[in-house]
């Protein structure tokens, strides 16, 4: 109630602060909410003359503004008065790029419809929409619109793989995003790169309109908050990356719900940079296919001093999956990375159904799934208070089932097939202590609850299935611990 009531206090101050601002408004310098106008040269005179003011408000009221890019400037707020929507031109040539680069699937990046680029005391804000609409650079609906321009057919190509964000902050600080909702990107939808202090509150995302459709990216970005927000996104819904050798640090992430079509919450792929004191907590994921939590670091990435605590899952596939790799893929032309580690990771108070088995990906489901190499250890991990409720039909033949090292491959747990145990398998670890997990298993499964390979030194504590006893295999020693 306390935390509730401060913020309650910070918002009205913000508001009173934004209050005392001058405001320009969009219509004023020639913009038209007609749905057909392409405003970006009307939106973008509005900013510059408010940073020419020393900054303030740039309002967008009532009414369906067509833009392409459009770029942020030093104390600019944009705020989108509820009953207004921003939404994205079909026109490729109406977008800029900046800090290009390629990202982990190897396609291009760098557009956005709404950009910054080292400003300082930007916001986005209000109850209005910004929509990318993003189903407008599917291959089918680009091609068409290529050829309508009189496009060569030569140069369609890079046009239609570049697709833009919704919103692309680079090298920024004191940013502030609230209320405000964000739809249909056709590639990212939220992107920090080199970012430092940025509040986001109380926004909304949905974004189902391409591949690739990430709800928030943090990407070697620094002092990141995220809280009371709602992410229902195509692709991750939160995730943690650093495409350049810079870390994100310092990252708290509260009372959100999340739902995506691949991962909720996400560490990795791209990792060259470290990802360090990190608060995942109070979160919600529903109906997630590709992963609960994801950590992954292949690149490069030192993960350490990570907490991730009081989550709920309902229906997801993998709720817990940690894969420490060998990739070692670099961005920028930035140098190859030492392989990383993962150390002092706790994950706390964890409730998790997993899917039917009929919708996972992989033919037959597992719990949790944590491996590091045959030549680099995870070094320390924590799993305190987990309970996962879990069906799935297994033989007892799939019991001797080899998982695959894949360490130089891109880290998902789908390419490792079925593994020899429904609850957890964990793999080339130094330590990891355990208290209080629990698997309630409500099919057949012939597999192993729990098999260690390569673990160590373990620490476990009221381990059971069902509340019947559990036996853990250890198939580097060839024992057998009952618990």
């Amino acid at each position: 109630m306390k935390l509730n009531v401060l913020f309650l206090i910070t918002y009205l101050l913000s508001l009173s602060l934004y209050a005392q601002e001058k405001v320009l408004k969009v219509t004023d310098y020639g913009a038209k909410g007609d749905g057909e106008t392409l405003n970006t040269a009307y939106f973008q005179k509005a900013i510059d003359a408010c940073e020419k003011e020393g900054g303030g408000i740039v309002k967008v009221e009532k009414g369906v503004f067509r833009i392409g890019t459009i770029f942020l400037k030093d104390n600019v707020k944009l705020w989108v008065a509820e009953g207004a929507e921003i939404i994205g031109s079909e026109n490729p040539m109406d977008y800029k790029s900046i800090a290009p680069f390629v990202d982990a699937t190897g396609q291009p990046r760098g557009k956005c419809l709404i950009g910054a680029e080292k400003a300082k005391g930007i916001a986005i804000y209000g109850k209005g929409v910004i929509d990318g609409r993003g189903k407008n650079f599917l291959y089918e609906n680009m091609k068409d619109i290529l050829e309508q321009l009189g496009i060569a057919k030569e140069k369609r190509k890079p046009l239609i793989a570049d697709r833009p964000f919704l919103i692309r902050l680079v090298g920024c600080e004191d940013i502030k995003l609230h209320q405000i909702t964000l739809r249909q990107s056709s590639a990212w939808t939220l992107h920090f790169f080199q970012c430092k202090n940025a509040q986001v509150e109380d926004i909304k995302i949905y974004s189902h309109a391409h591949r690739n459709n990430d709800g928030i990216d943090i990407d070697s970005s620094t002092d990141i908050s995220i809280k009371d927000s709602n992410i229902d996104a195509g692709d991750d819904a939160v995730c943690i990356k650093a495409t350049s050798p810079l870390p994100t640090q310092n990252v708290d992430v509260d009372n959100c719900v999340l739902k995506s079509d691949w991962g909720a919450i996400k560490f990795g792929t791209e990792s060259m940079g470290d990802f360090k004191d990190i608060h995942i907590r109070n979160c919600t994921i529903n109906e997630t296919l590709g992963g609960g939590i994801k950590i992954l670091t292949v690149d490069g990435a030192n993960i350490e001093n990570v907490v991730i605590e009081n989550i709920k899952m309902y229906g997801v596939d993998m709720p817990i999956f940690v894969r420490l790799g060998e990739r070692l893929r670099t961005y920028r032309n930035a140098p190859q990375e030492e392989v990383g580690s993962i150390k002092n990771v706790l994950l706390k108070n964890i409730y998790a159904e997993v899917l039917p088995q009929e919708k996972t990906r992989v033919e037959v489901p597992s719990g949790i799934l944590i491996t590091g190499t045959d030549d680099h250890m995870i070094e320390d991990l924590q799993l305190e208070k987990i309970e996962i409720k879990i069906q799935s039909e297994g033989e007892k033949a799939q019991r001797e089932n080899v998982v695959p090292t894949l360490e130089k491959k891109y880290p998902e747990y789908i390419p490792f097939g079925v593994l020899p145990a429904y609850g957890m398998y964990a793999r080339n670890i130094k330590k990891i202590s355990i208290k209080n997990l629990h698997f309630y298993q409500n099919g057949k499964d012939h597999r192993y609850p729990i098999l260690f390979d390569n673990v160590v030194s373990n620490s476990s504590k009221n381990l059971k299935v069902n509340d019947e006893k559990v036996t853990i295999h250890f198939t580097d020693t060839d024992n057998e611990k009952d618990l």
